[in-house]
């Protein structure tokens, strides 16, 4: 009878187990995979935007509203609309960087994708600058909101393999629960 037993508990350890692996890898590549597209796609298209759409030219409704506003003689506001999307190509560039370097894979550091989202950061703080300038506290509120978002992102991404174990989110929760 204790040989059933143990033998039963042995089953449902592995099948536990296997169950917890699986779910810590496809979280792991869900996770990174929604980092790459979210900070890829995003600063594609905003640096395209300003930079091919609007060829470097900052759209006349938003302009008026940096009149009277340092930015308005200094840098001027199509040159502080280009430094902009500037900087967004460069976090679409660094984020490529990091993916064709392969830090997406599990066993890879990631400075390149850190860097990249610190760069974001900074993008949306110079952003926010900007709508202080102009007033816009709302949009100041946003982007300040993707500048904490950003800087959980960097934490998450810091308790993810190879930063922590392959077991990283089932161990999170096994610790909790001891």
């Amino acid at each position: 009878m204790a040989t059933v037993a143990s033998t039963h508990s042995a089953h449902v350890s592995t099948r536990d187990g296997t169950i917890t692996h699986i779910a810590d890898r496809a979280s792991y590549w869900l996770i990174s995979a929604s980092v790459y597209f979210t900070f890829g796609l995003l600063f594609f298209f905003s640096a395209k935007e300003k930079l091919i759409d609007n060829s470097g030219t900052m759209p006349a409704p938003l302009a008026k509203t940096f009149q009277g506003t340092f930015v308005s003689s200094f840098p001027g506001v199509n040159t502080s609309w280009v430094l902009i999307g500037l900087l967004e190509a460069l976090v679409f560039v660094v984020i490529a960087a990091s993916v064709l370097t392969g830090e997406f894979l599990p066993t890879r550091r990631k400075p390149i994708l850190l860097s990249g989202m610190a760069l974001s950061m900074f993008t949306f703080a110079m952003i926010a600058w900007g709508e202080n300038l102009t007033g816009g506290f709302a949009t100041v509120a946003e982007l300040f909101e993707y500048l904490v978002g950003t800087a959980v992102l960097i934490v998450l991404v810091l308790l993810m393999p190879p930063y922590r174990k392959t077991q990283w989110l089932s161990g999170l929760l096994r610790s909790e629960q001891e």
